[in-house]
């Protein structure tokens, strides 16, 4: 049993490592942005996060301004 959790606390660690080599040995080192909103290439595809489109579509006033912006 003690043999089991010092295995799973080994494989732990050496995932939390591996996963932050970057934040952890570079200097100003940190976890890349994985945030739509933030892609430089789905801005180029016109995608947007969902909390982004939902707020866009609020603010269309009528059926006009929804085909007109689209």
């Amino acid at each position: 049993m003690l043999n089991t959790i010092l295995i799973t606390a080994l494989i732990i660690a050496v995932a939390v490592v591996l996963l932050g080599i970057r934040v952890f040995f570079v200097k100003n080192g940190k976890f890349p942005d994985m945030h739509i909103g933030h892609n430089a290439e789905l801005k180029k595809r016109g995608i947007s996060c969902a909390a982004t489109t939902d707020a866009e579509q609020r603010n269309r006033k009528n059926l006009a301004d929804y085909l007109t912006n689209e």
